[in-house]
């Protein structure tokens, strides 16, 4: 291991030269290998990969869904599955997922039935499993006013409606205004596929549907009225467009040039700083990430002001059932109700207002497990 991002110290370059001292002692005939493996691989000192060291690399990324396929396989035969629960499907929801993440929700979906006093493992402890593992788990206990919660709704309708006029966006897979985590609610969007590229179209859209939430909350509510809930929301746009524009080549003004680059930067990690960064240039970053940023806002309140008929339905919705699926957001957009067959569970916990300490909303848009979508 070198130096990496901080300084070297001596025991650390005693290690390093003592293991180089042995591997170069074995002659090429001996039938020795040795192998070694990293998930740092940023700080590894230079000396360690050169050729007749370790000759072969192998980068392992998380599985496609053939692989997540075989994972939950291996991992399910410990549990007493019931007759519906299918492999494959829970594969092709889990976009992103590592071993260890599958590996985390065949446990947490075990301990819900077992909560639930079930004798078998059915695809429903799955289902709750993969959003308490996506999106936290819930708090309701958390004590919310009637007020908050009804900004938490047409905040998060505003995400969703945003994304469903959005056609690069990736469907919704659930929308909640139960507290989960650190968020008081969220809108989880999953990909239908393993994505390895993303386009410019892809990236306006998600750009559009950040700003949803604050945009929602100022057509509601009005200017004055508008919450620090989109905190989140905005550091992941921002975050966005300055890659788009210093990173990938996507402002016409800029060209298709890298603005940042990475310092001991290797499979994404370490740190980034500006290069040809004059100051003119620099101004002109910051005014092409704040046009991009401004340009998903004005298409958020396009498609708002446009359907606010349907923000009002949708954030109904939401106040009464308090978690909806995709496929639910769909039928109450296109039939104007939705046919669930069991009740609305109830609200959650309510005070007096000014009786409750709420914290600042986040939301996740996309599956790994960052507050970002995949790839972004």
């Amino acid at each position: 291991r070198g130096h990496g991002l901080g300084n070297s110290n001596d025991e650390r370059e005693q290690t390093l030269n003592q293991l180089l001292v042995e591997m170069d002692g074995f002659e090429a005939n001996e039938g020795i290998i040795i192998i070694a493996a990293t998930n740092r691989p940023d700080v590894l000192d230079p000396a360690l990969l050169r050729p007749g060291r370790f000759d072969r690399q192998v980068v392992v990324p998380v599985p496609d869904i053939d692989g997540r396929e075989k994972i939950l396989a291996v991992h399910m035969k410990k549990l007493p599955l019931a007759p519906d629960v299918n492999p494959r499907t829970i594969a092709r929801g889990t976009p992103g997922f590592s071993g260890a993440d599958l590996a985390n929700l065949c446990n947490e979906a075990a301990l819900l039935a077992a909560r639930r006093n079930k004798r078998l493992v059915a695809m429903q402890e799955f289902e709750d499993a993969k959003d308490k593992v996506m999106m936290g788990a819930e708090r309701r206990s958390m004590v919310m006013t009637e007020d908050e919660k009804k900004m938490t709704a047409y905040h998060e309708a505003g995400h969703a409606l945003v994304s469903l006029n959005e056609p690069a966006s990736d469907p919704i897979h659930k929308a909640t205004i139960i507290p989960r985590g650190r968020a008081l609610g969220m809108v989880m969007r999953l990909p239908e596929r393993d994505s390895y590229s993303y386009h410019r179209d892809k990236m306006h859209a998600n750009l559009a549907v950040a700003m949803g939430g604050r945009v929602a909350e100022e057509i509601i509510f009005g200017h004055d009225k508008v919450s620090s809930g989109a905190s989140g929301d905005i550091q992941y746009a921002t975050d966005l467009a300055r890659n788009m524009v210093t990173k990938w080549g996507m402002s016409d003004k800029l060209g298709p040039l890298q603005y940042e680059q990475s310092q001991e930067g290797y499979l994404g990690m370490g740190q980034t700083a500006r290069t040809m960064s004059g100051g003119e240039t620099n101004k002109l970053i910051d005014e092409e990430i704040k046009r991009l940023v401004e340009d998903g806002l004005a298409r958020a309140k396009a498609v708002l002001s446009d359907q606010e008929d349907k923000l009002h339905l949708l954030a109904q919705a939401m106040l009464e059932y308090e978690t909806l699926t995709g496929d639910e957001i769909d039928q109450l957009m296109k039939n104007g109700k939705i046919d669930r067959p069991d009740e609305p569970k109830g609200p959650v916990s309510v005070s007096q207002p000014g009786g409750s300490t709420v914290p600042k909303a986040g939301k996740k848009f996309g599956g790994t497990g960052e507050g970002a979508p995949a790839g972004a």
